[in-house]
């Protein structure tokens, strides 16, 4: 039996794998503790396939404790060691522009304060050391960030990446001084070049782990009265790691919930045959959007996460606070906007009657007819439409409009700012957004799904029976890996077969090493350049590959980003990463929980300004089942609108798969 559980905004689910079965259930997230809100998923889900915690033997956890904190600026009392001369490298950045043409916009201030910088008396070069680091000289910078009573520190030195032995012996010093203190090294996080980059994510690193490390303290107590096995933990590059590795690398699991989603559509797309897909998560307080191209998802090499540089590799998603929970309002120049403020779980829309009063969108969809009053959604929620209609008519009256207009207008904002989100993962890195599937999931993300494909011009959707747990499901199928990254820069003679391959070989050994898999499978990925530029492109390729075929798939690459490519200049090996991964479980999607033939029905609803009556299919459609709009489906745990137009069928694994009659 596996599990796999998903801390979101307002929900946390969990998905049960066993005999051959997909059990799910959600109950609210409980943001001031989330491990309260994981227990009570957990002991949903055992209850509803009658089991118990002791038949666990896997558990794999995705959450928001690292996010949120970074969101919010919090962060542990943080000391930062640099070499002496370089401490103000943080709030320095690289003096560029938060926004181009909003002179008053800002960058997020350092997490470290000016008077809890330090300066270490040593200089590196990249060729080696140009003033030692004394022992003695450690030992008293380690006395004076201990006088400053840290409960983390973060080091990052001058080409640490290359030479990192003062950065070991700093390090060894303060842990010594501060046993009780977190310390993050640079070398150890980051591992590749770009000062500013490399200092940031030692920072963001030291600042939350020992927030992470006291959340999974109290997540493993609660496993542990529950009977539950020690959990896994979900990273940013969509790989799951040990409790002990992520909580003394905080940075590592940033992007942990929409990692494991990713994982989760990736998984559906190859099942449903659409391994070219858009995934689109909408949940309760914000939308995750990324592509999958041929089965797997796309990564980066690096990311910026509110405002911050994280210098890790991770799934390449990218986040807009419109979810179910988003609230409605007027702007100070009449417009009416969506998010990114929301109600969360806690009270939750003005459905929910929780005490929200505020309009959200799943208050417009309630309306509209697009979710029904007698139909409760996932983990139990009844919803009020008179209290929605309330929230909706006070926006209506600010705007001059009436409450059902009011509400489509809330959509149709909702839409636009998703449709946003996936033009900046297509359109804005050169892919056509047509030539894809658009993959919906997420507690409302196929209510919209429609709407936002004939907004993008793609005329295939992709529903699985399980999208509105899919990110639980997405961590219970997803590989354990490690990644370790190494700035080389090689060119010319020096860039060799036989220089790469020893170097992969010596990443590869210490990437399996940390995941402890002596078999574990290893990839790798080249960050190359034409000498001279000022960024790279990853290459994917094999652990012992020939110059010349790094540079054909260099230069392959090149003429699709940039159409052009120059055979005459040097090219240049700037960082290797490879990646130490076992292979995830396999598991079957049409093995829901069997609950007969949906039940059958209509009621009235607005699409496009018009009342029509909607055909209702509450329950999940068994496979074969033929679909056409207008309709809309009530599974379980999230519900797919299908207008007029748009038809389809459930394939084998449960999966709805609509095509729109053009």
């Amino acid at each position: 039996m596996l599990l796999g559980v998903d801390v979101g905004g307002t929900f946390t689910d969990a998905v049960l794998a066993f005999d051959g079965r997909l059990v799910t259930a959600k109950a609210p997230t409980t943001p001031d503790d989330q491990s309260e809100g994981v227990l009570a998923a957990v002991r949903a889900a055992l209850e509803r396939a009658g089991r118990s915690g002791e038949e666990i033997e896997e558990f794999s956890h995705g959450m928001t404790v690292a996010t949120n904190a970074l969101l919010e600026g919090r962060g542990a009392r943080t000391a930062f060691v640099a070499t002496e001369g370089f401490a103000d490298i943080v709030a320095l950045g690289r003096q560029d522009r938060a926004d181009l043409y909003r002179l008053c916009a800002s960058r997020p201030a350092p997490l470290v304060p000016d008077e809890l910088r330090f300066g270490a008396p040593e200089r590196m070069t990249p060729e080696g050391p140009l003033k030692e680091l004394s022992a003695p000289d450690a030992e008293a910078l380690a006395g004076e960030v201990a006088g400053s009573q840290p409960e983390a520190v973060a080091v990052a030195l001058l080409h640490s990446y290359r030479h990192p032995q003062h950065e070991r012996a700093i390090g060894e010093a303060l842990r010594s001084a501060l046993p009780e203190a977190h310390v993050s090294l640079s070398h150890e996080v980051v591992g590749t070049f770009r000062e500013f980059e490399r200092a940031a994510t030692t920072e963001v690193d030291a600042a939350l782990s020992p927030l992470l490390a006291s959340y999974l303290r109290r997540l493993l107590e609660r496993a542990h009265e529950g009977s539950l096995p020690e959990p896994s933990i979900m990273q940013s590059n969509g790989g799951l790691i040990d409790v002990q590795s992520a909580a003394g690398h905080a940075a590592w699991t940033v992007l942990s919930g929409p990692a494991g989603g990713a994982a989760g559509a990736a998984f559906v797309a190859r099942a449903a045959d659409t391994p070219d897909a858009l995934c689109f998560d909408m949940g309760g307080t914000s939308c995750d959007v990324c592509v999958v191209d041929g089965g797997s998802v796309q990564e980066q090499s690096a990311g910026e996460i509110a405002g911050r540089p994280l210098a890790l590799p991770m799934v390449a998603v990218h986040t807009v606070g419109a979810g179910g929970g988003s609230i409605a309002w007027r702007d100070p120049g009449g417009a009416l906007r969506v998010g990114p403020r929301s109600a969360g779980a806690d009270p939750g829309p003005a459905c929910y009657g929780r005490g929200g009063e505020q309009p959200t969108v799943t208050d417009a969809n309630l309306l509209l007819g697009y979710l029904a009053a007698d139909a409760p959604l996932a983990g139990g929620v009844e919803l009020d439409r008179d209290a929605a209609e309330r929230a909706l008519a006070g926006l209506a009256d600010q705007l001059g409009l009436e409450p059902l207009q009011c509400a489509e207008g809330v959509i149709r904002v909702a839409n636009a700012e998703m449709v946003r989100a996936l033009r900046v993962v297509t359109v804005q890195r050169g892919i056509d957004p047509r030539r894809y599937a658009l993959l919906a999931f997420g507690g409302a993300g196929p209510l919209h799904a429609a709407q936002i494909a004939q907004e993008l011009g793609t005329d295939t959707i992709v529903c699985p029976r399980a999208s509105g747990v899919l990110a639980a499901l997405g961590l219970v199928v997803s590989p354990r890996r490690r990644d370790v990254q190494r700035s080389v820069f090689l060119a010319g003679e020096e860039l060799t077969a036989e220089a790469v391959s020893a170097l992969v070989a010596e990443l590869g050994d210490e990437a399996r090493q940390a995941l402890k898999q002596r078999d574990a499978h290893l990839d790798a990925t080249y960050e190359l350049r034409y000498r001279g530029q000022a960024f790279e492109l990853a290459i994917h390729g094999s652990t012992s590959p020939e110059p010349s075929e790094l540079r054909e798939a260099f230069e392959a690459e090149h003429q699709d980003r940039y159409g052009y490519r120059d055979p005459e200049q040097t090219l240049e090996l700037v960082t290797i990463r490879v990646s130490a991964s076992v292979a995830g479980v396999d598991v079957a999607l049409a093995g829901g929980e069997q609950q007969g033939e949906p039940q059958r029905g209509s009621r009235e609803a607005t699409l496009g300004g018009e009342r029509v009556k909607l055909e209702v299919i509450r329950g999940a459609p068994s496979p074969g089942s033929e679909l056409r709009g207008p309709a809309v489906v009530e599974l379980a745990e999230s519900t797919l609108l299908v207008p007029d137009g748009w038809s389809g069928e459930v394939d084998d694994g449960g999966t709805i798969v609509l095509r729109y009659a053009r």
